[in-house]
């Protein structure tokens, strides 16, 4: 047992210990680093975007991202396929231009901004209103920046049960667990295939 104990332990001052406090007790090294383990720490921002082209930031003046519009969004969602018809949501008009509404950060030290899609349903009873408005929210998840949230509901007064579908809709379990379900992926992949 005696040979396993290191004799000689290396021993860290809380200085030189990885933390998220930046206090001024924290001793700086001329090269800015802080302690042992800097290298082992990415040297990135969580909400980088992933779609912004690497070269876009070095060839622009300013550090602006692309800005996405509602039309946009509109021409991302209006191909999706309705699940009873052969026809596209636009072409029926669940999804229109003016229910699209993009809503800033909504505090300045954030950068993520909203997606809102209200969906009018063909007919106020149709029973495929959650699925459609899953599709439309599938597609929007699938194809925006992480800078953006998606929130897709009925448009109030279109649906007999508005209510009950835009508590589905918003509800983030209730959407992982209905995209888990084998045959509801099925009828999503249908209506998304004429998006591609």
């Amino acid at each position: 047992m005696d040979d396993k104990q290191n004799a000689n332990p290396t021993i860290l001052s809380l200085s030189d210990l990885p933390s998220r406090r930046r206090g001024s007790n924290v001793k700086r090294r001329d090269d800015g680093g802080t302690g042992l383990f800097d290298g082992l720490i990415p040297q990135y921002s969580y909400l980088n975007d992933p779609f912004e082209h690497p070269l876009s930031s070095s060839d622009s003046d300013d550090d602006s991202v692309e800005d996405i519009d509602e039309q946009e969004v509109y021409d991302l969602i209006s191909s999706i396929s309705d699940p009873e018809h052969p026809l596209s949501l636009g072409s029926l008009a669940v999804v229109n231009l003016p229910d699209i509404h993009i809503q800033p950060p909504s505090s300045p030290h954030s950068s993520i901004s909203t997606v809102v899609v209200e969906i009018t349903p063909t007919i106020t009873h149709c029973s495929l209103a959650t699925v459609i408005g899953l599709g439309v929210r599938t597609r929007l998840e699938q194809a925006l920046p992480p800078r953006f949230r998606v929130d897709v509901r009925i448009k109030k007064g279109t649906h007999s049960t508005d209510e009950a579908v835009n508590k589905q809709l918003g509800d983030k379990e209730r959407v992982a667990a209905a995209l888990e379900n084998g045959t509801l992926m099925g009828v999503l992949r249908k209506m998304l295939s004429t998006c591609e």
